[in-house]
């Protein structure tokens, strides 16, 4: 063997060795991250291998013709949101996945107990998050109860729709076809969004921005589908401005809650923190449910109103003044132009 030979295999065998090296010590640092991950895949690949693709489900004869109906008018949405508004709809929502009923996803959200500041789950590669999903809902409870413990405020909640940022080709849920054409325009609008743009480490961005082109882009769709004067139109509208006012009120009362918890000493002891906390959400809590009462919502009974419930309004709805200005003033209301901007600014992994 000669000396070349000799000196190529000795780097090969420090290359594997550090390969290696490094393989364990991402697996100490990262082994719950990745368990955590390996369950979110299958999970994921569990729906998708029990799909059906479109096509075939709008010639099946024993489907509903109202099913049928809403399947074609997504083809539509995602048509619209390609042409008109620049997102980028690839294979996605070609295939459709029968939930029978039950629910299939689950989120886990968690919060500082006397600040409005959310706690972050974090991930090699795709970065920090706010929440933490889950397909087993036992999981779920699990890391809710784990969290809780530690001290902080949480929630878990059920999803109707997610967003896999292109890495898998996304279903259509028969959940999502109970909706209107408008709730249903804004939905998928919403989630091809995620799945054409993402800025690392920012959900409240992310999420803004996501709802902020669902609604606008389900506003044009309407009045290019249905006519500027359209039932549909309306009454879209006239849903998501009770949805909005509410939203205002609740981020308006987030205001209200951090200047309330700067009231809370560092002399209090936690047990006079904890009991002026509750009195003072419960008090809040009421106005809330009076003002949805009011405006023929329902209300969840049971819903846990902490400080997790006012971080998910700004998660999502906190930025929205900020896009349309953006929006309007820089680009002229062209949705493309903006979408062009943002994605140049914000690709995908």
């Amino acid at each position: 063997m000669n000396k070349s030979s000799i000196k190529v295999k000795k780097v090969l065998r420090y290359f594997f060795l550090t390969l290696i090296s490094l393989l364990i010590l991402f697996l100490g640092f990262y082994h719950k991250e990745l368990i955590y991950g390996l369950g979110q895949a299958k999970g994921q690949i569990s729906i998708i291998r029990n799909t059906r693709p479109v096509s075939e489900v709008l010639e099946d004869v024993h489907v509903a013709d109202s099913i049928k109906q809403k399947i074609r008018l997504i083809d539509e949405i995602k048509a619209f949101a390609k042409d008109s508004l620049g997102l980028d709809v690839k294979d996605q929502y070609t295939s459709f996945y029968d939930q029978k009923g039950k629910p299939i996803l689950w989120v886990v959200t968690a919060s500082e107990p006397f600040e409005l500041k959310a706690f972050e789950w974090s991930f090699p590669i795709a970065g920090s998050f706010s929440y933490k999903g889950f397909f087993d809902y036992e999981k779920a409870v699990e890391e809710e109860r784990k969290m809780s413990q530690r001290g902080f405020d949480t929630s878990i909640d059920e999803v109707g729709a997610w967003s896999t940022l292109g890495f898998f080709n996304d279903p259509i849920l028969s959940s999502m076809l109970d909706k209107s054409p408008g709730a249903l325009a804004d939905l998928f609008i919403h989630e091809l969004t995620h799945s054409t743009l993402y800025a690392k480490d920012n959900v409240e961005f992310n999420e803004n921005l996501a709802s902020f082109v669902g609604y606008e882009g389900a506003l044009l769709f309407l009045k290019s589908k249905y006519g500027p004067d359209s039932p549909e139109l309306k009454d879209f509208q006239k849903s998501e401005e009770v949805s909005d006012k509410f939203a205002d009120l609740v981020l308006a009362h987030s205001d209200s809650l951090k200047i309330f918890y700067k009231t809370l000493g560092s002399a209090m002891s936690l047990q006079e923190k904890l009991k002026r906390k509750e009195i003072y959400l419960s008090r809040v809590t009421t106005i809330f449910r009076d003002f949805l009462i009011s405006n023929g919502k329902k209300v969840r009974k049971n819903k846990n109103v902490n400080n997790t419930f006012f971080l998910d309004y700004q998660r999502y709805l906190s930025k929205q003044d900020e896009f349309k200005i953006e929006l309007n003033t820089k680009f002229n209301g062209n949705f493309k132009r903006y979408l062009d901007h943002l994605k140049k600014r914000y690709p995908l992994l």
